[in-house]
């Protein structure tokens, strides 16, 4: 990761001063300790973040591009490429998918008409496999913006689509 290019997308100061209330929150030589707010504040900010926007926040929490690299990389919540309005994040972990992932995800496809890791033609969701999403007990689940629903059958995710249309 190289210094930021002129065309690239640049954070506000307004998003600077989000990831400052963040950094209020650390003693002052533990600053990469709001890595996780400040990647969450570049993402909500620009939609998702590409590695000079990673590189740009890594500069301004003083640590290396690849560490904060290697944060975005490592949890799902965060998007290395542009997605839909709509992010529909599926469990397709074992326990999720002997409870029914690998029907909800052939459902999800042929309803989207994508699949995992594409957007739909009208920009309005992208579908993303998950590792786990941490509800074992009440598989299949799948996370949808900032909501969960679990116990996941053909006609619950058919409610949640119609729901977000």
């Amino acid at each position: 990761m190289s210094a930021v290019p002129s065309d690239s997308p640049r954070l506000s100061a307004e998003a600077f001063r989000r990831i400052d209330r963040e950094l209020r929150k650390y003693p002052p030589d533990q600053k990469q300790s709001a890595v996780m707010a400040a990647l969450a504040i570049a993402q909500d900010e620009i939609g998702w973040l590409p590695k000079d926007v990673i590189g740009e926040v890594a500069a301004y929490l003083g640590m290396p591009a690849i560490a904060a690299y290697e944060v975005a990389t490592f949890y799902a919540m965060y998007n290395l490429q542009p997605v839909g309005r709509t992010k529909i994040t599926l469990c397709t972990n074992l326990p999720c998918a002997l409870s029914g992932a690998t029907h909800a995800a052939e459902h999800l496809r042929k309803r989207l008409g994508v699949d995992f890791g594409e957007t739909t033609a009208d920009g309005r969701f992208t579908l993303v496999e998950a590792e786990c999403l941490g509800s074992c007990g009440t598989a299949p689940m799948m996370q949808v913006g900032n909501e969960y629903y679990e116990n996941l059958d053909e006609a619950r995710v058919d409610k949640i689509l119609a729901d977000l249309k």
